[in-house]
Formats: C-alpha cells, sequence, structure tokens
C-alpha cells in the first residue's frame, strides 16, 4: 500500500500520480524493468551520511553516484553511502530500501541530479517493493523543491 505520509502530502497538494502495481523488486534496474519504465525515468534513492548528517539523493536507475563529485557539491569531506540499520529508522513508514525522493517529508536534505530534468514523467518506489509512483518530473521538484546538481555517471 502506498506511504500513507506521501499519499497525503500528494493529494493535498493536488499532484496528479498514477499508482503501479508490480512484483516485488528490490534494485532499481529490476524495478524498471518490471514497470516498464526507461531506466533513465526510474528513480533510484541513495542514503548518504557525513559525520551524522543524513543526504537523500535521487538520479535515474541507469546511472552511478559519483561520491567524490558530490562531496564537493556538499561541501564535506567524508561521505559514505548510509547502511540499511543506518537509514531504516529515517523512514519507519517505508519498507527497507523503498523510501521515495521526498526527503522534505523527512527532513532530510534532498539532492537530484540534474540528469532526471530530460525526463517528462519520473517513477519511483511509494513506501513498498511492490508499487510505484509515475508523476511528472515539473511536479515532483515543484513539491519537494529538491536542490539540482550533476553528480551522477551513466553506467556502461
Amino acid at each position: 500500500m502506498i506511504n500513507k505520509r506521501l499519499k497525503e502530502f500528494l493529494d493535498k497538494k493536488g499532484i496528479s500520480y498514477t499508482m503501479l502495481q508490480h512484483e516485488e523488486a528490490f534494485t532499481a534496474q529490476e524495478i524498471a524493468a518490471l514497470s516498464h519504465t526507461p531506466g533513465k525515468e526510474r528513480v533510484k534513492v541513495v542514503i548518504l551520511i557525513s559525520d551524522e548528517r543524513y543526504f537523500m539523493v535521487a538520479l535515474p536507475a541507469s546511472y552511478r553516484i559519483d561520491l567524490e563529485k558530490l562531496k564537493g557539491i556538499l561541501k564535506v569531506e567524508n561521505l559514505r553511502l548510509s547502511t540499511e540499520e543506518e537509514f531504516g529508522k529515517l523512514f519507519p513508514d517505508c519498507e527497507i530500501g523503498a523510501m521515495p525522493p521526498f526527503g522534505n517529508l523527512y527532513d532530510i536534505d534532498t539532492y537530484v541530479d540534474e540528469t532526471l530534468s530530460e525526463c517528462e514523467t519520473i517513477v519511483f518506489l511509494a513506501g513498498s517493493h511492490k508499487e510505484s509512483i509515475k508523476m511528472g518530473y515539473k511536479d515532483y521538484t515543484e513539491a519537494v523543491r529538491p536542490k539540482m546538481a550533476q553528480f551522477a555517471v551513466k553506467l556502461h
């Protein structure tokens, strides 16, 4: 079932979205295939940590994070991927690893790779490994107000 906090937020803002049901999947590439979504439109959410401060980053499923570049953008010296144990407590209403790219709902700074701005629509997990949301990219950025930056590198 869609994350209640996310649903209430989107509905209150009057944002149009489509729910997509799919088989349980855990990687962004698996979900892209199951939801018949191009890898570039499929949003991968990664939680990073620097000296006890968490950051949410969103990028296309077919890309990876350039950690060194992101350190410069965030102006931090130490930056690493957060473990499931660490970030699980930040998203108590989501399955582990299924958090939507809405850091604003959890008081976490959200950074989006500029590559996503080339997409008309985006698809992301809705708090469950069996449900995704498809919505307009512009609606997403207006709702979340993420910081935009270039930190992703295309895979292969």
